[in-house]
């Protein structure tokens, strides 16, 4: 499981002009059943996204094929999580 942060860059300004292609990518993520929650980061940082269901270089390939990646907009940092414990919502990720 990752922890994908998108943090705004000093191209933040450019971001309504990629929001478009972004949003579309999110989609991608969502239906190709790797995402699994994705929000903003506070206050106004960027953004945050819960990926599983993938590895680290498809991840990363992934993310790099985001508008807001390739634009500069956000730096992408990715976090690896072995889980060990889960609540009862969230023991599919165990498996």
């Amino acid at each position: 499981m990752f922890i994908v942060l998108l943090k705004f860059s000093e191209n933040k300004a450019k971001a309504a002009e990629f929001m478009s292609g972004h949003n579309d990518w999110l989609g991608r993520g969502f239906s190709d059943g790797v995402f699994l929650l994705a929000g903003s980061l506070k206050p106004s940082l960027g953004g945050g996204i819960l990926a599983y269901n993938t590895t680290r270089a498809e991840l990363e390939r992934r993310v790099n094929e985001d508008p807001f990646v390739t634009q500069g907009i956000v730096e992408p940092d990715i976090l690896e999580i072995t889980p060990s414990r889960a609540g009862d919502q969230l023991g599919f990720l165990l498996g």
